[in-house]
């Protein structure tokens, strides 16, 4: 068939079950165009198609036959939108990006024709987006973007030097190094690469919730995915993979593979007396839904615990019992739960596995671009120097792309029996299945003061839903928060056969802080007490002491009445919260002079969080270069060993290793100009803490640093007592985490940290049919993540100071700004109602028959 595509006539031939998603990536290369969803919910595949936007995952390929397309590609990377996008940092990963752009240059095409240069409104912008997602969050810089280019604001094409590698353009660079290729669509992530003689991988999964599988039979090469006992214990769990030339035929492919099951007694629920791991072998190989090591607990059944981290919990247990026998006047007990949230990166877990030589080649979509190639050498018996893993962008992660995953496993198997390169990418039902999810939790908590105000103790127990998975680890946090009171902290894992949970941005932190930072407010109301004065008292940390001054300061919080009785009542709620500083103390980045030139390269990842940039900017400033003059290449494993990007901290390692490759290259250059030094090469590393670590060794890497970074969070919200509805309307996120390196990537990130803690707070819960196990939202519209309208107005600010004996002065903020976020909407639903919220997600049925309505 023929058709215009991007302004030029093309003919090409398409098979029957063909998208134009798959014309166009698959045929014609052009995979600015991306599939997230497959079913027309995110947006992520938005082309326009006789000048109208259009969803290419849906529309067959021969329905563009004879009609003019245009791609992300077709709008030359010029357009006002691209250019306000990049300006504004009006993206993160970048995988959802090209459809944006694509849908907001369509209505700022339309709105200047009505309109000229009147700025839209926010709820004009919104209505335009609604079909969009991005799980990042980049929400705030898309509104800015797109009013800004409407407004006519980058309608100019500036004339003068850009910023370095792949973001030139511009006298005034944008924030983010990588913006030019995220809107142009020309930066490639896993599921774009294709290969010479690449084969399509399908992983077949188990039906059933436990079983032990005995033959399987195909009628070609197979790759079996089966645990050592051959025992699947949740539907959805992969068995086998297959190959084939094309997608279509290797789903026809598994479609063949018969499998013998002996279907055993299976645990769908903690009260199910089946039991998930019956031997010390299976329990040993149970998955992590932690990222550090699982704490040493008994087992009984399937419940595994306590594990926890006490401080004088004898005491604590017996000033909270006497506290009870007397009355309790000051004492705040309740129970809290929370639901498992998906982690739904729009780019899929995907991977391109060849072997040549003996050596194996990987594109991996990954957030730990050293530690899989050090898991991969391990597993398939290689030396480490025998795997090349390549990892130049990735859609997200969150947590979820840690390790050597199925996705992994069955590419390198596939391509090991084939011979050939094999991509296997999942599908958004595979991802919302297997692709991971924070645990759910129950939290028993009682919260005693004494009779001046003081903490004077507490008992947390947290009972753990992470599937198969170990380690939620909930409870185990609250050690590190309101001083030394005593307190008893117990955490148990109820395991079922139901699919694994998995580190989640601030593993642990969310479900506890949802229980506490209530329960802390609870306490402020009952004693008649400011709730940010009470936290200010409880608290001994000196940087938040900060946060917390200007928070009580807000004129929402300063100004904050009385809701009243009308359908539409506004409350204000504030939740503090404290992480982990860490930081890989192995981090190395090299620095080379090439063609008048500085590269900068470590094998880590930029998974949306800045990477590239905050190492442009550390050497640049570092050496008096222009931005023109630094390359950043990230996401290759042959690299200089880079840090994980895990527990917020890639910035903490990255950015004193470069700083001291810029020392390293000044002192080595001396006098001579970069046009003098080709070839010269330096290693940095990262400096050692002042006054060292508190962990004596890294375990896996990872050093726990001394200190920890801070937040408190601030939010109003609407709630529509009819309906039931509650609407964020604004945010204030403090966050204190010494040196910002790039202030709007750094805030981009933290907006998007606030918008996801929206999400888990009032959308967010992965539902399991309660007869089989099996996920029942497995697709973007039955799983809801915040979109573009559900976008509060959100303020950002970062207090710099406290930081002085770490190399560089700054740590991850990854994880501080988005934990507390949910209680922080949770305390304003009860100053607007009355009403306590102690489940997650605040759905409206819950609250309207908690109000009483």
């Amino acid at each position: 068939m023929d058709l215009s595509l991007n302004g030029k006539p093309v003919g090409v031939g398409a098979e029957p079950a063909e998208t134009v998603a798959d014309l166009l990536r698959e045929r014609l290369g052009l995979t600015g165009t991306k599939v997230a969803c497959g079913t027309g919910v995110c947006g992520a595949c938005t082309v326009l198609v006789d000048g109208r936007t259009a969803a290419s995952c849906l529309m067959p390929a021969e329905a563009v036959a004879d009609r003019e397309v245009t791609t992300v590609e077709g709008l030359g990377g010029d357009h006002p939108v691209q250019r306000a996008f990049a300006a504004h940092d009006a993206l993160q990963c970048g995988y959802c990006t090209p459809g944006f752009v694509v849908e907001a240059a369509a209505f700022m095409d339309r709105w200047r024709a009505e309109h000229g240069t009147a700025e839209p409104s926010r709820e004009q912008i919104a209505e335009a987006l609604a079909g969009h997602l991005c799980r990042c969050g980049a929400y705030v810089g898309i509104y800015e973007a797109v009013a800004a280019a409407c407004a006519g604001e980058h309608d100019a094409s500036d004339e003068g030097e850009g910023h370095s590698g792949e973001g030139d353009g511009g006298a005034v660079p944008p924030p983010r190094v990588e913006a030019l290729s995220k809107i142009t669509g020309a930066a490639r992530y896993t599921a774009d690469i294709v290969l010479d003689g690449q084969l399509e991988g399908v992983i077949v999964r188990s039906p059933h919730p436990h079983a032990k599988v005995g033959e399987i039979r195909y009628d070609g090469p197979l790759a079996e995915l089966l645990p050592a006992d051959r025992v699947v214990r949740y539907p959805g769990q992969p068995v086998a993979a297959v190959a084939a030339r094309t997608k279509a035929e290797a789903l026809e492919a598994a479609a063949r593979v018969e499998v013998d099951y002996e279907v055993l007694p299976a645990a769908l629920s903690p009260e199910d007396e089946a039991v998930v791991y019956p031997t010390a072998e299976a329990r040993k190989a149970a998955p992590r839904a932690n990222e550090g090591p699982v704490t040493p607990a008994k087992w009984n059944g399937n419940v595994r615990g306590p594990a926890g981290m006490s401080w004088r919990g004898g005491t604590a247990a017996k000033r909270v019992e006497k506290a009870r026998e007397d009355g309790g006047e000051n004492l705040v007990e309740a129970t809290f739960t929370t639901s498992m949230q998906s982690h739904t990166c729009m780019e899929p877990h995907g991977c391109v596995a060849r072997w040549e030589g003996g050596d194996l080649h990987l594109h991996v979509s990954t957030q730990a671009v050293s530690r899989v190639a050090e898991q991969a050498a391990k597993r398939w018996k290689l030396r480490r120097e025998q795997v090349h893993i390549v990892a130049e962008h990735v859609g997200g992660g969150f947590g979820s792309k840690v390790n050597v995953t199925p996705d992994v496993v069955a590419a390198v198997e596939l391509s090991r029996l084939h011979g050939a390169p094999v991509r296997v990418v999942l599908s958004r039902p595979e991802e919302l299945v297997d692709g991971g999810a924070r645990p759910g939790v129950r939290i028993e908590l009682a919260l005693l003061a004494d009779d001046e105000g003081g903490l004077a103790a507490f008992t947390m127990d947290a009972h753990g839903d992470s599937g198969v998975s170990i380690g939620s680890n909930a409870a185990w946090h609250s050690r590190f928060l309101y001083g030394n009171a005593p307190r008893r902290i117990r955490d148990y894992d109820h395991v079922t056969n139901r699919a694994p949970g998995v580190p989640f941005r601030g593993p642990g932190l969310p479900p506890m802080l949802w229980a506490l930072e209530q329960s802390v407010d609870e306490m402020a109301l009952r004693r008649g007490e400011d709730p940010i004065a009470l936290r200010r008292r409880w608290d001994g940390n000196a940087k938040r002491h900060a946060l917390y001054d200007l928070a009580a300061e807000l004129p929402m919080w300063r100004d904050r009445t009385d809701p009243g009785d009308g359908r539409l009542r506004r409350g204000v709620g504030v939740a503090a919260a404290n992480y982990l500083y860490t930081l890989d103390p192995g981090t190395k980045v090299e620095l080379s002079v090439e063609q008048g030139a500085v590269v900068a390269r470590v094998a880590a990842q930029d998974i949306g969080t800045g990477t590239r940039s905050v190492i442009a900017e550390v050497v640049r400033s570092a050496l008096g270069l222009r931005p023109a003059q630094v390359r950043v290449e990230l996401g290759d494993s042959d690299h200089a060993y880079g840090p994980t990007s895990a527990s917020s901290c890639v910035t903490a390692s990255v950015g004193p290793a470069a700083e001291d490759a810029a020392r390293r290259l000044r002192k080595a250059l001396g006098a001579r100009a970069l046009e003098e030094a080709e070839g010269l090469r330096v290693v940095g590393r990262r400096p050692r803490d002042r006054r060292g670590y508190v962990t004596p060794f890294p375990l896996d890497h990872f050093a726990i640093g001394r200190g920890f970074s801070g937040a408190v969070v601030v939010t109003e919200v609407e709630v529509d007592t009819l309906l039931g509805r509650v609407r964020p309307a604004r945010v204030w996120c403090g966050v204190t985490s010494g040196r910002v390196y790039v202030p709007r990537l750094a805030r981009s990130q933290c907006e998007g940290g606030v918008i996801q803690g929206i999400g888990y707070a009032l959308f967010e819960q992965r539902l399991h049919d309660p007869g089989t196990g099996t996920v029942l939202t497995a697709n973007l519209e039955d799983y809801h993540i915040p979109g573009i309208a559900d976008t509060p107005e959100i303020d950002v600010h970062f207090h710099t100071e406290g930081w002085d004996h770490v190399p560089g002065r700054g740590i991850g903020l990854g994880e501080i700004c988005t934990v507390a976020v949910a209680a922080s909407v949770g305390n304003a639903v009860r100053h607007a109602t009355g009403w306590r919220p102690h489940d997650l997600p605040i759905r409206p049925d819950l609250l309207l028959e908690g109000i009483g309505a």
